[in-house]
């Protein structure tokens, strides 16, 4: 069986202006219980923010959430997936580029998004993944507790 993004992709993504503050995007992200937001400019994705990226770049450097915003911190470039992708190459590229959430784009509109997390809801073909890529891909590092635990 042969899946595609679209078929384990979430949906209804929550987004952020580029220029609202991180502190709104904190809001955001209790709010819906998630852990990225996708930042537009103009309608278009053009950044991520993760939990991770406010630990690394606003906590850690004592940044006042309030006083910065969230295209000052977003990961950009944004990699983005298609629809019609198979998850394997979708695994793929976010193996390659150490990535763990890919949003989804038809026509330069944002539709979805996938997660490693996502992903592993389908563990019989994930786990097959998983094993042909451990052989000639590095994972994220971050991912490797679910490797360890899917693999081991």
């Amino acid at each position: 069986m042969d899946l595609n993004v679209e078929d384990v992709m979430v949906d209804e993504v929550i987004t952020i202006d580029a220029d609202a503050t991180v502190h709104k995007a904190v809001r955001l992200m209790n709010k819906h219980e998630i852990g990225c937001v996708v930042v537009l400019l103009k309608g278009k994705p053009v950044g991520i923010i993760t939990e991770r990226d406010m630990l690394k770049r606003v906590l850690a450097k004592s940044v006042d959430p309030e006083k910065i915003k969230v295209s000052d911190i977003m990961s950009a470039p944004l990699i983005l997936g298609k629809p019609k992708m198979e998850i394997e190459n979708a695994v793929k590229l976010m193996f390659k580029t150490k990535i763990k959430k890919l949003p989804v784009v038809h026509r330069g509109k944002l539709i979805g998004l996938v997660t490693l997390t996502d992903l592993t809801r389908f563990q019989p073909h994930m786990i097959k993944i998983l094993k042909k890529l451990s052989v000639t891909e590095l994972p994220p590092k971050r991912l490797k507790k679910v490797m360890d635990y899917y693999l081991i």
